[in-house]
């Protein structure tokens, strides 16, 4: 028996929403890349959900870069990132029962770097991620006719807002995973960079940046889905041991 994508609206947005088969104990909060590319008709990824028993919501947010930053294209008003926490979090207690420490953040490229920039900012909310791929160096496209030239003032601001800047000096998540194919010429420094300065810092975590699967592609992106989901579930089911 499998589970069924179907869209809702959230917070009057629209978002795709996976129900596995039977009630799930966990939850993963998907943020899509930059491509707008969703989990629905992604095999590898429904099939970990699936044997998981993972509830997953994926939020459209537009060229957001699932930031706290105004993006007209998303919403004149409301910040990606107030939408998150606003309506999709408490989304998953509505629909599943399922509270914020109970949900793993995921995403891919424009969204690794959301999902990981989240976690750092809200880890109290948020004991686990896993960001594929992940833009952490997105200031580099300041300038070139982006969203983000509107989100922000200059290049420099828009760097002092990447998650690296945002690992937090005290209490990070506990749970941290991000993985990047080592021919992924655009991505491959800001990740090296990330796990350099968490290993500084003392921050556990867990960096893959050497499995080659084809670059910045889906093909790389599903052969991580394995490893990234069941790594989401394994803090997850971790976590809800500990605070028992």
């Amino acid at each position: 028996m499998r589970g069924t994508w179907t869209q809702e609206l959230i917070g009057g947005k629209p978002a795709d929403v996976y129900t596995p088969p039977g009630k799930p104990r966990f939850g993963v909060l998907y943020l899509h890349p930059v491509g707008l590319e969703t989990l629905v008709d992604r095999p590898a990824f429904t099939r970990i959900l699936d044997e998981l028993q993972l509830a997953c919501v994926c939020p459209h947010g537009q060229h957001s870069w699932w930031t706290d930053r105004i993006c007209r294209e998303f919403d004149p008003q409301l910040t990606a990132e107030r939408h998150l926490l606003d309506n999709v979090v408490p989304y998953f207690r509505t629909r599943w029962n399922i509270l914020p420490r109970g949900i793993g953040l995921l995403g891919i490229s424009m969204g690794g770097q959301g999902a990981l920039r989240l976690a750092f900012r809200h880890a109290d909310l948020f004991p686990v991620v896993a960001g594929i791929a992940s833009a952490l160096d997105y200031h580099e496209f300041y300038g070139r006719g982006l969203t983000l030239d509107e989100m922000y003032d200059s290049k420099e601001q828009c760097r002092q807002d990447t998650a690296l800047m945002h690992v937090p000096p005290y209490n990070p998540p506990p749970h941290v995973f991000f993985c990047v194919d080592p021919d992924d010429i655009d991505w491959i420094r800001g990740n090296d960079r990330l796990h350099e300065k968490l290993n500084a810092l003392g921050v556990a975590h867990t960096a893959d940046l050497t499995t080659e699967a084809g670059g910045h592609s889906w093909e790389y992106f599903n052969h991580m889905a394995e490893p990234a989901l069941r790594f989401i579930y394994d803090g997850l089911d971790k976590e809800s041991r500990r605070l028992l």
